[in-house]
């Protein structure tokens, strides 16, 4: 006790009598011992909260000390873990606003390897932390590249390695990736060849979890990597020496994309929490030099401390949409007494560009922006950046059809950018329908190769459902309605949706109850004559199986009223309804009334050239008007139908058939009338026979009936 006390008495003389320190001295203590504490091995001596505290109060706020910045660097470290340790599908949300408060650009480092060591701990929510991975790199692109380079690299080691854990992890965390659009589709397919190349029980097994994770994406983005790798997989099954298990896992695979992948989404619904327009994507390959940014974990102390994190500051008030902390509303303010008028008329001016040079920039701009994409995702994503003029929006929809036009053949590049923009947003699919009737009405302008284009364009729109199949309304196939050009743009429009889709969904599509109103131009049925015209135009471009509504139509409709010669109704030498056979073309009708007279006349009596010609002449002579089908006027004459045709060859004997030996006679007297006979003989080049002979036997029947009267 007494040792103690002298103990006591000696440190208290020696504390009187050194003298106090001052608070630099006693910071620069507080530094020291810090500094020894964060050095220390592990293992190192204990040091209670409270000390700590202590210790982080005495070094102050100076943040241009080295000290201060490793303090701040821990705290950061420890934070951004415990944020990506306990985020989950119903508070992702909330942390991601937590997670952009603290200095990621200072910390991409740390975030990289926190949730990489979180996805290898926890493979069931690595679609929550390649979520999360996705929100960051919409508003911070660096943070994704440099967790793609590490993930990269961890992979090429860990299959070097014959790591199958690490191995297992680092591929379900890049195939998630590519689902969320962080990184191209190029990036598992190698990881898949890679593993596929040289099969082993470990490759094969690996390569299957991938393509589970990522094979719904892969079908949707780049249908033909899915279906090589499938058909590897399939060889391996058949021909490869592969353990009972593995066999089973690829088995499983296959009925896994027969049931199209129903219990593995490419994203989850409730994850599904991004718009597509944010997304940023990366073309990260196996064979590129990665850069993997390894000192970014450790503390390095930044001379500009200060000025990075204002900078940081003013990114994550632009990020969370918080105001911002300079006032302008103490600027510049002027009352109008003070203002000249011509100051007022200057600022009251408004200057409007007539040259429409700002149209020409806005078009130049979309036309690079397009040809300087490598995919379409990536055309996409540059052409919603755009800043468009308000109703400028038809602007991007025109240039796009333009550009696909100009190429020298189709690409699908063009028809996936349209599919896209249409799908996004409701706006886009009423533009592209609007684009669809303009360029229709214009597209007798467009050259052959140009037409091409725009239909296989529009025929992509159509098969997948980009826009709908109303648009089709203005389309009237008929001989008058179109031209040339747009029956070759209607051809290659239905070819290219056949084989897309198939000749049975076309025809069900065309027939569907609801849509066949919008259709009535496509395969008309109002007059028989607009009906066989659509029927060959289909027939003669292999789409009969389209005709098969008009042709029960054309079967089916009533023949047009008959109308009886006016010279036989005088006479009323005719009984019962003229065929439609007969009507068509004046002369020929002309020599049915002259037959008509000259079956009236008594016997003896024949008609003379004069009376023949005069005859003739009126009635080739007749005014168009009078020729109107069910319209015959006094002394008119009614047209003999288009299906009475004389053709070329052996004329004599035609027509013997057509007016009988007597009128024959009288048609050989006439020059006139032997002239007019050729030239329609000429004319007129495709006479069904079967018309004649019906022709042939209603003149029989009508001289039967005369004779037994």
């Amino acid at each position: 006790m007494a040792r103690e006390k002298e103990l006591t008495e000696r440190f208290k003389k020696r504390r009187e009598a050194q003298p106090p320190r001052t608070e630099a001295e006693k910071q620069a203590a507080a530094k020291k011992e810090y500094d020894e504490l964060l050095n220390a091995r592990s293992g190192g001596r204990y040091v209670p909260p409270a000390r700590l505290k202590e210790l982080q109060k005495e070094i102050g706020s100076d943040k241009s000390s080295k000290e201060y910045q490793r303090m701040a660097w821990e705290a950061l470290k420890k934070s951004v873990n415990g944020l990506v340790n306990k985020i989950n599908t119903s508070n992702i949300k909330h942390i991601v606003p937590e997670l952009f408060a603290e200095n990621l650009v200072r910390g991409k480092g740390l975030f990289a390897r926190s949730v990489m060591r979180a996805s290898a701990a926890s493979t069931p929510f690595i679609p929550i932390y390649a979520c999360l991975v996705a929100i960051v790199n919409t508003k911070l692109p660096q943070v994704g590249e440099l967790l793609l380079h590490r993930l990269v690299s961890q992979f090429k080691k860990a299959f070097k390695r014959n790591d199958k854990a690490v191995c297992l992890s680092s591929t379900a965390f890049i195939a998630h990736l590519c689902n969320f659009n962080v990184v191209s589709e190029l990036l598992p397919a190698q990881c898949l060849l890679l593993l596929l190349n040289k099969p082993t029980d470990d490759s094969v097994e690996i390569a299957v979890g991938l393509m589970k994770e990522v094979g719904a994406h892969l079908e949707e983005a780049n249908k033909p990597i899915a279906t090589a790798v499938y058909d590897q997989f399939r060889n391996l099954l058949h021909e490869a020496d592969l353990d009972k298990r593995q066999q089973y896992s690829i088995e499983v695979l296959f009925q896994i994309r027969k049931d199209q992948y129903k219990d593995n989404p490419a994203v989850p619904e409730s994850l599904d929490i991004l718009p597509e327009e944010d997304l940023i994507e990366h073309r990260v390959g196996l064979e590129d030099d990665l850069n993997t940014q390894d000192t970014a974990n450790i503390f390095r102390y930044d001379p500009e401390y200060e000025l990075n994190e204002e900078a940081y500051a003013k990114l994550k008030a632009q990020i969370l949409g918080e105001a911002d902390a300079s006032d302008d509303d103490a600027e510049y303010e002027s009352g109008s007494s003070e203002d000249s008028e011509e100051a007022v008329k200057e600022r009251e001016m408004e200057i409007k560009d007539q040259t429409n040079q700002d149209l020409v920039n806005l078009r130049r701009t979309i036309y690079l922006t397009i040809m300087s994409s490598s995919t379409f995702d990536e055309a996409t994503h540059k052409l919603l950046k755009i800043n468009l003029p308000p109703e400028k929006e038809s602007e991007l929809v025109s240039m796009l059809v333009e550009v696909c036009c100009q190429e020298k053949t189709y690409s699908k590049f063009h028809g996936l950018i349209g599919e896209r923009l249409a799908k996004l947003n409701r706006l886009w699919t009423e533009l592209f329908e609007q684009a669809f009737a303009e360029n229709y009405e214009t597209i007798h302008r467009r050259e052959t190769a140009q037409l091409r284009n725009n239909a296989k364009f529009w025929g992509h729109m159509l098969s997948t459902d980009a826009i709908s199949w109303k648009i089709l309304q203005v389309v009237s196939l008929s001989e008058d309605d179109t031209t040339s050009s747009s029956r070759i743009f209607l051809k290659i429009l239905v070819q290219d949706m056949t084989e897309q889709l198939g000749m049975t969904e076309v025809q069900k599509r065309f027939k569907d109850d609801l849509m066949r109103s919008h259709f009535e131009g496509l395969f008309p049925t109002d007059t028989p004559r607009n009906t066989r015209f659509a029927i060959n135009y289909f027939t003669s471009i292999g789409m009969g199986a389209l005709t098969e509504d008009m042709r029960e139509h054309l079967k089916s409709a009533p023949p047009p009223a008959a109308v009886m010669p006016a010279a036989l109704a005088r006479h009323d030498r005719v009984q019962g309804p003229v065929p439609a056979l007969l009507i068509g073309v004046s002369v020929t009708e002309a020599f049915l009334q002259l037959n008509a007279d000259d079956r009236a006349r008594p016997a003896g009596c024949a008609r003379s050239q004069e009376e023949t010609r005069a005859r003739v002449d009126t009635a080739d002579h007749t005014p168009d008007q009078s020729h109107r089908p069910g319209r015959v006027e006094e002394g008119g004459s009614v047209p003999l139908p288009q299906e009475v045709r004389m053709v070329e060859g052996d004329r004599t004997l035609r027509l013997d058939i057509l007016l009988g030996p007597d009128l024959h006679q009288d048609v050989s007297d006439n020059a006139v009338l032997r002239t007019r006979l050729v030239a329609e003989a000429h004319r007129q080049d495709q006479l069904v026979d079967n018309a004649v002979l019906r022709l042939r036997l209603w003149l029989q029947g009508q001289t039967a009936r005369l004779d037994a009267k």
